[in-house]
């Protein structure tokens, strides 16, 4: 079986997060840039499959700049067999439609049995790309999965809807997306990081894809306009000297708050 695992790099979670506030991206230099935890669990799932199942082949796919390699690298060090990078200039600031279409010809181009995603990143928090995904491949997808159990020709799981849980399956080829209730990702072992420094690492363009980054035959968006997020102001300190409960009710309807 080939999987292939969508991962990305990220600024740290408990790192500075800050705007350009001219280009309306996220500053990456503002804080250590680390591979998306979902994504390790992403990873874990499939690598889980793979200690049981001899022949399991596992591609960890990102799109990033050209310098997430050592990023990207984890995902080798911590089993993973090939990485497959996606860098080009045109994709500085690409949204979520561009991001998907490119994310799906690399997919088309691998021939993966089975995709596997995290259900939202920590930095764009947008959660729409598993889906995105397997409409541009045209396959089907299981989605926010908190149990994942992959067989011969087919993925099944569990998920949280309101007031139970879900069981769902989809035949392979399929797109799934997991959720923080799946197992921590193993950490990469000194001879896992030796041997990922020989591992297939290929870097690709939108050439080696055939995706036009300016056809505008598809929706882009673009930012037209970014600002700070305003200082938060002083709060109101009501002093209860007989009228403090009218006080409070009145601040309540002031604020469409009761």
């Amino acid at each position: 079986m080939k999987i292939a695992v969508l991962v990305k790099e990220v600024p740290d979670t408990y790192g500075d997060r800050k705007l350009d506030l001219e280009t309306g991206l996220a500053d990456r230099a503002a804080s250590e840039a680390v591979l998306d935890e979902i994504g390790e669990r992403a990873l874990e799932v499939a690598l889980s499959y793979a200690d049981s199942h001899d022949g399991t082949e596992i591609t960890v796919v990102s799109m990033a700049p050209s310098g997430a390699t050592a990023t990207i690298r984890k995902g080798l060090a911590m089993g993973a067999g090939d990485a497959v990078h996606i860098a080009d200039e045109e994709l500085l600031g690409a949204d979520l439609g561009l991001t998907a279409e490119v994310l799906a010809a690399a997919v088309r181009r691998g021939g993966y049995d089975l995709v596997i995603t995290g259900n939202i990143s920590t930095d764009g928090n947008a959660g729409m790309l598993p889906a995105m995904l397997a409409e541009h491949l045209d396959l089907p997808h299981l989605t926010n999965l908190s149990a994942v159990e992959i067989a011969d020709g087919s993925v099944s799981g569990t998920r949280a809807v309101d007031g139970g849980q879900q069981q769902v399956t989809a035949e392979l080829p399929a797109v799934i997306s997991i959720t923080e209730a799946l197992p921590e990702a193993r950490f990469p072992n000194f001879k896992g990081i030796m041997a990922a420094k020989k591992k297939p690492f290929e870097v690709i363009g939108l050439a080696d894809l055939d995706v036009d980054a300016a056809d505008q035959s598809t929706a882009r968006s673009i930012m037209v306009s970014v600002a700070e997020k305003p200082p938060r102001e002083a709060g109101e300190k009501v002093v209860d000297e007989g009228n403090g409960g009218v006080e409070l009710a009145e601040f309540l309807i002031k604020n469409r708050l009761a």
